[in-house]
């Protein structure tokens, strides 16, 4: 099976390496610099479940290809639009599109792009970052990646691609209910990344506070009201199964958008929090924890976009 990748960052570039450790049949589309830079220093992952280096196969946009069986995209949701864009030429009529994006907001993006049926469900639970030198650095016990048909079914091609995926290094599960996945994990990380962005720190002090803790279930209830509202495919009690996960985290966890506040780099704040208090607005469902934390974000924003026009 022949895939592409989009991107060799911490999240496509992990879970890309791992298959290439099992000998798959993996090419990564990268930017014209990302590309000699890969060429003269090869892909290196530095994990806790064993380190690889490869010397991956590379292409660009502008290069020519034959379409690829399927299509893993891991970009930020603001990279998105670049993304569908620099994969049209290597998507056939029988492409699998399988995004791992954090959120929901997405599959309207790639659906109306590349059809209803090319696209799957998909998300990850991995903790990897970039160091300085390019270097994927996985630190975390846990490197899942899961994936099914949207409908449910247990089709030909979600078979091939179980077979593709059987026997790596990493946690590649097919799931029979990728949609009710993909909300759970949108639950979880909207309330996580926001509430440790907001309090600006790891999420063991927060919830060691009586009002931290009490903060933590109230968004989490919150975010659970507008999402049942929206007639979202979650279970009853989801709420509660999620404190239990973030009470049972390290206390040293951070989210993705905490670490990426502290890099003054941008966040997926529209495409996470922003996009449920809309719904919320809509719906008419209040939801006071979301907006103090949508504030703060969009100010941080306002923030790095007015550094950036002084420079």
């Amino acid at each position: 099976m022949k895939i592409l990748i989009v991107g060799a960052g911490a999240i496509g570039g992990y879970f890309g390496g791992r298959l290439l450790e099992k000998e798959e049949d993996v090419t990564f589309l990268v930017r014209e610099g990302k590309k000699e830079k890969l060429q003269q220093t090869g892909l290196n992952i530095h994990s806790k479940h064993g380190d690889l280096q490869f010397s991956p196969k590379l292409i660009t946009k502008n290069e020519q290809s034959r379409p690829f069986d399927v299509v893993l995209i891991s970009t930020k949701s603001y990279q998105l639009a670049n993304a569908i864009e620099d994969v049209q030429p290597f998507v056939g009529p029988e492409t699998m599109i399988l995004p791992l994006l954090n959120g929901i907001a997405h599959l309207q993006s790639l659906t109306e792009a590349f059809g209803e049926e090319n696209v799957l469900g998909g998300l990850c639970f991995v903790e990897s970052t970039l160091a300085e030198d390019g270097t994927i650095v996985q630190t975390s016990p846990v490197h899942q990646l899961i994936y099914g048909e949207r409908t449910g079914e247990k089709t030909e091609r979600i078979g091939k691609l179980e077979s593709a995926f059987t026997g790596t290094k990493a946690e590649f599960i097919k799931s029979d209910h990728i949609n009710q996945e993909m909300w759970h994990k949108y639950l979880f990380i909207t309330a996580m990344s926001g509430i440790t962005s907001m309090m600006e720190t790891s999420i063991g002090p927060i919830r060691d506070l009586e009002t931290g803790q009490r903060t933590i279930q109230a968004f989490l209830e919150e975010l659970t009201a507008i999402m049942e509202k929206m007639d979202a495919p979650i279970k009853p009690g989801i709420a509660e199964t999620q404190l239990k996960r973030i009470n049972s985290m390290g206390a040293e966890m951070k989210s993705s958008m905490q670490r990426d506040i502290e890099k003054m780099q941008p966040t997926e704040a529209e495409h996470l929090q922003g996009y449920l208090l809309v719904r919320a607005k809509e719906m008419k469902v209040a939801a006071p924890v979301l907006e103090i934390i949508y504030t703060k974000l969009k100010l941080y924003e306002q923030k790095i976009n007015t550094d950036l026009q002084s420079e």
